[in-house]
Parts: C-alpha cells; structure tokens; sequence
C-alpha cells in the first residue's frame, strides 16, 4: 500500500469551483527515476528552484572536490549520493514546490496504487461536497393561516377533548 498526498492547484481566473481533474497526488516514497536521470526527472516535475539548487550544489561539491584533489571514484560516489538523497526525498520536493506554488493540500490517502488512492479520495471527497452543499430552498415557502386574537376554546391542536365536552 502507498501513501498519497493530493494537491489542489489555485482557482484559475473565472473558476469558482475547483477542477478535480487538476488534482495532483504526489506518492510517498522512492523515485528511482529521480535517483537515476535527476536533472531530467526535475525537468520533467518542472521544479525549476529544486533544479537551480541542485545545479548549484552538483557545481559546488565538484569544484571543491577537484581542489581537494579527490579521484574520479570519488568523484563519482559523492554523486551517486547526492542521487540517492534526491531519489528519497523527491516526493518531499515536489510537495515543497506545490506549497511555494500557492497549491492546497487536501490530504492523505492510502491505496493499492494511483488508481485506486484516487478512486479512495474522490469517493470520500464528493460525499464531503455533497453534505456541504446547502438543502435546496423552494422557490416560495408554503402559507400558513395565521389565527389574530385571544385563543378560543377551539384552538385545540391534536387529539385532545375540547373542555366541557362529554366523555
């Protein structure tokens, strides 16, 4: 089973209600894709802060490791982690990106795969719309006779014996 978080991305101009077809869930997880191409996987999510960051810390830790001195063995496992922190830790970078976007997270779900963390949530979340949707108010309210005056010994609603009457 995964863990899911779904996104909400903010109302485009004339929207009034969210597009749930623009909902996003972002698996909790390993990426091996992320761990593998990392720049191409961050193109690919468009995390274009994650990129500039990645970029400068690939340039930094590569420039102070050619003036150390280090081999090329190194050199290369020092990447490979850096990969591997991205691999664990994309879905974390991905959420980061929505929240700076503006994006609303709407909650956890849980399911065998995407499919079905969707079906899950959008079960639930359109019976959580349904009950927040006012009852409907008829278009005119039906008339009740309004008695004026003193109450009179008639006035009595129900199955009750009127006062006086027989038994």
């Amino acid at each position: 089973m995964s863990v899911y978080t779904v996104h909400q991305p903010p109302l485009r101009k004339g929207e009034t209600a969210p597009d749930p077809e623009r909902f996003v869930f972002v698996r909790d997880g390993f990426y091996f894709w992320a761990f593998v191409l990392t720049p191409i996987w961050i193109l690919r999510y468009r995390l274009w802060l994650v990129l500039l960051l990645y970029v400068l810390l690939s340039v930094t830790i590569g420039y102070g490791l050619s003036r150390l001195g280090a081999p090329g063995v190194v050199k290369f496992l020092v990447t490979a982690l850096l990969g591997l922190l991205i691999g664990f830790e994309a879905a974390t970078l991905r959420r980061w990106t929505y929240q700076r976007r503006k994006w609303k997270t709407l909650g956890i779900v849980v399911g065998d795969d995407h499919e079905s963390a969707e079906r899950r949530f959008f079960s639930a979340w359109v019976e959580a719309q349904e009950a927040e949707r006012p009852a409907p108010v008829p278009e005119r309210l039906p008339t009740v006779p309004v008695r004026r005056g003193p109450p009179t010994g008639s006035d009595v609603i129900g199955l009750f014996p009127e006062p006086g009457a027989p038994r």
